[in-house]
């Protein structure tokens, strides 16, 4: 029986490849659940740990995280990798990444996909970026309307968030002149502090606040989930769970 058919010059699953495509989900998460087994019966948290995060929450969260399992685990390694969502659940899927953090804006994590589960980690409240000498600056709160006539810089490394900001603009009657297609929010903090461009940036960059730039609420408020995934079978592993107590003590002291 035939698993998978030519298509073109690509390969697709036949309806038989399908169908056990559910079994082999559930047999991996056997799999999980036994290296966790054994995990606990090492009585010692150590080993490997690779983990996955978009770079807003990496930065923001990460760093104290990791310094703080290691002062109580010497033996545990963590990985980081910088990857988007999307990208960071492809590879926790293919067992490339042991957690990955996501949020609600790129990747929805179905309740038909039975080898994750997530575990709820911040609410990131978006916030309007401009340079400090900026006359909107001195506002209490501002709409993405109130922008209209401004240059934008945007990070446009993360495809998925860049669109959502420029829905945000169209839905507000005008479509952003931008300046500035950055490949990350370092550059998007330069242009705004030069006062040559403004922009809606995720809150979880006011833990590392930028000189030169000031901070202002954005109406009406939006935000988006941000998650800790993992695969199901490894729910009882250790070093897991250890990760999954601390990042969600350190977001809930930096994130507010």
């Amino acid at each position: 029986m035939k698993l998978t058919e030519r298509v073109g010059r690509g390969v697709r699953l036949t309806p038989a490849g399908q169908a056990l495509v559910g079994y082999a989900e559930r047999v991996m998460v056997v799999l999980d659940e036994a290296r966790s087994a054994l995990a606990v019966l090492k009585r010692e948290i150590a080993g490997e740990l690779r983990v996955a995060a978009f770079p807003s929450v990496a930065s923001a969260v990460l760093p104290n995280t990791v310094k703080a399992l290691q002062q109580v685990f010497p033996r545990l390694h963590i990985i980081l990798e910088e990857l988007e969502p999307v990208d960071g659940l492809a590879a926790l899927r293919s067992w490339r990444a042991d957690i990955a953090l996501i949020d609600n804006l790129s990747t929805m994590v179905s309740a038909k996909q039975e080898s994750i589960e997530t575990v709820p980690l911040a609410e990131d409240v978006l916030s309007v970026a401009l340079a400090s000498d900026h006359p909107l600056s001195r506002k209490s709160s501002l709409s993405v309307a109130h922008l209209k006539h401004e240059t934008w810089a945007i990070d446009s490394k993360s495809s998925v968030f860049s669109e959502f900001i420029t829905n945000l603009c169209r839905r507000s009657g005008f479509e952003p002149r931008v300046n500035a297609q950055c490949r990350g929010f370092e550059m998007v903090g330069a242009m705004v502090a030069s006062g040559c461009s403004v922009s809606v940036v995720p809150g979880l960059w006011l833990v590392r606040p930028q000189a030169g730039v000031a901070w202002v609420k954005l109406r009406p408020e939006v935000r988006r989930k941000i998650y800790v995934a993992f695969r199901r079978g490894e729910r009882n592993h250790p070093a897991i769970n250890v990760f999954l107590e601390e990042v969600v003590r350190t977001a809930g002291r930096l994130v507010t």
